[in-house]
């Protein structure tokens, strides 16, 4: 499979060659646990998740790692405004992530690893550094000399002069233009949790973690590394900076960054108003697997605007594919299966994958799938029954990219509305209209419409935002 896409280290598109054939390993910068995620928080987590998946698709075997951020400035701030410990504060919001990771069907990881409990991983990373001449220590915290560091700023693209050469920086997120040396071991202060080593009590800064984490399972250079474009610099930049220069090795052979997302337009922030958690939006209603489908379908290098017009738009698109599904799985079929289906499965699924191989086009793909269904429900009255099972095979394909449809959701969720429909229409069949009005009452308060047509009743969501 030709895949190609862009790479941040070269800035250009580039053929995906993997480090060990057949196998991808796959890095994520996951979440700071300080607060509850919002939806630019998983606009990238549904990048990676769009990927990982297309890579299973296309048959690699993907080991996935995504850290957990569980000790840093602002979860030890609001440890102390709530007069708790950090893992009491951290506990709460990695529980919370992790339900939301559920709802939006996104595969977990492989293997999440905490910062805290990494802690020796790192002060072995930062001792080699020291060895090696690439750290100092300054007062009780050490720091990593970016001078000496000839290819500082590769990733990024900074321009030298823009480096502040000698300075010190304790903060873990600083300006573009104004790069100094960045902290690796944070002294210990008052009333902060600590971890001995030999320069200290103390904890370690930002960078290290990922870069310690990241070799620690996947190696000392792996396949592709993922994130915001938020992450590029400062983050990014100084992971390979520490891993490089403590192994002599290059780090990762592939970056992906994906693009932010707003909200109409706008730049999301509490101030106004327009920054929204995922429970924000089941709380109005709207239906998870929608939310998902506009934030995958938006390519990962271009911004997206989030709307709830766009959820609208986004739900109407997964109806199509849900009626779809829905009226082949109900067509009377005699035995055999058509040229004509089984050329245009072919046919659509190359599309599919060009699209996907073309630095993951989302954009096409979806188009590709959408002129099948329309392709299909134009002839859906003259296909056999194993014309339907091929459909329903690659309709699963496909959704095992997209993952819009939980299927194991669906799957009782049907089955448990046509046992209602059944039991209606025995009770019309007996005149029982009281019972049959109830049950068409108690499915519509579900958000469940039955649709009494000459061919049987069938049913559709209602729900805000649903299929």
């Amino acid at each position: 499979m030709n895949l190609k896409f862009y790479n941040t280290l070269s800035n250009r598109v580039e053929e995906f060659k993997e480090i060990e054939k057949g196998k991808v390993k796959f890095y994520m910068c996951g979440p700071t646990v300080y607060d509850t995620a919002h939806i630019g928080n998983f606009r990238s987590n549904m990048c990676q998740d769009l990927i990982k998946r297309y890579l299973i698709y296309a048959g690699y075997d993907v080991l996935h790692v995504m850290n957990i951020t569980d000790v840093e400035d602002k979860i030890i701030k609001k440890s102390i405004d709530r007069n708790c410990t950090i893992n009491e504060v951290t506990g709460e919001y990695i529980e919370s992530f992790m339900n939301d990771v559920e709802t939006l069907n996104i595969l977990k990881a492989d293997v999440y690893p905490r910062a805290t409990e990494h802690i020796r991983e790192m002060l072995d990373l930062i001792e080699k550094l020291e060895t090696n001449g690439y750290a100092y220590k300054k007062g009780n915290s050490v720091y990593f000399n970016i001078s000496k560091f000839e290819d500082y700023g590769g990733l990024a693209n900074l321009n030298k002069s823009s480096l502040i050469l000698g300075a010190s920086v304790d903060s873990d997120e600083y300006d573009k233009d104004n790069a100094q040396d960045f902290v690796l071991w944070k002294g210990k202060k008052e009333g902060e949790p600590s971890w001995d080593s030999k320069w200290g009590p103390g904890r370690p800064g930002w960078h290290i973690e990922c870069s310690a984490m990241g070799m620690k399972y996947l190696g000392e250079t792996f396949d592709i590394h993922i994130g915001g474009v938020d992450l590029i610099f400062p983050h990014h930049e100084n992971e390979i900076a520490q891993a490089q220069c403590a192994t002599g090795k290059k780090f990762v052979n592939y970056w992906i960054h994906c693009q932010h997302l707003v909200v109409d337009n706008l730049k999301m922030s509490k101030s106004l108003g327009n920054q929204y958690t995922l429970k924000d939006l089941l709380d109005k209603g709207y239906d998870p697997m929608a939310i998902r489908y506009l934030l995958i379908s938006t390519h990962y290098r271009k911004l997206l605007n989030f709307t709830f017009k766009g959820i609208d738009g986004a739900a109407q698109s997964l109806k199509r594919i849900n009626d779809f599904i829905f009226s082949v799985k109900n067509l009377t079929a005699a035995e055999g299966e058509t040229e004509f289906m089984s050329q245009l499965i072919k046919d659509s699924e190359e599309a599919f994958q060009e699209h996907m191989n073309n630095d993951f086009n989302i954009s096409g793909a979806l188009g590709a799938f959408f002129d099948f269904i329309h392709q299909a429900n134009v002839k859906l009255k003259e296909i056999k029954k194993r014309d339907r099972q091929n459909i329903l095979e690659f309709v699963d394909r496909v959704n095992s990219v997209l993952g819009v449809i939980k299927k194991e959701e669906a799957g009782s969720l049907e089955e448990e509305i046509l046992e209602k429909i059944e039991l209606r229409n025995k009770a019309r069949r007996e005149k029982d209209f009281k019972t049959a009005d109830a049950i068409r009452d108690e499915l519509k308060e579900r958000g469940i419409i039955l649709v009494d047509t000459p061919e049987g009743t069938k049913w559709k969501s209602a729900r805000r935002g649903g299929a």
